[in-house]
């Protein structure tokens, strides 16, 4: 059985790292980006089961990764944030 192709959208390094090393413990395939322009080219190009996705990026804010996935995707999307503040989480969840 063919495990999920997940990707993987963060940029802090040792997040990255823990989230990578976590999937290859349960032997789950994976793409990493570290930008928002990497990521929306990745969902359009090897099309994941599954997006885990930072909202604090250097290029753009997951917030409009999501919102741009979603004008021609329902893929589902995990947000992976230290963001704190209510109105991000209700924002990321209006979203889908």
């Amino acid at each position: 059985m063919n495990k999920p192709l997940i990707l993987v959208v963060e940029d802090d390094p040792a997040v990255a790292r823990l989230i990578s090393t976590t999937l290859e413990t349960r032997n789950y395939q994976y793409h990493r980006v570290q930008n928002g322009a990497g990521a929306l080219l990745e969902a359009a190009s090897a099309r994941p089961d599954v997006i885990l996705l930072d909202l604090g990026l250097p290029d753009m804010d997951g917030l409009d990764i999501l919102r741009q996935l979603r004008s021609w995707s329902t893929l589902p999307v995990v947000v992976v944030s230290a963001r704190s503040h209510e109105r991000d989480k209700v924002a990321a969840l209006d979203l889908g």
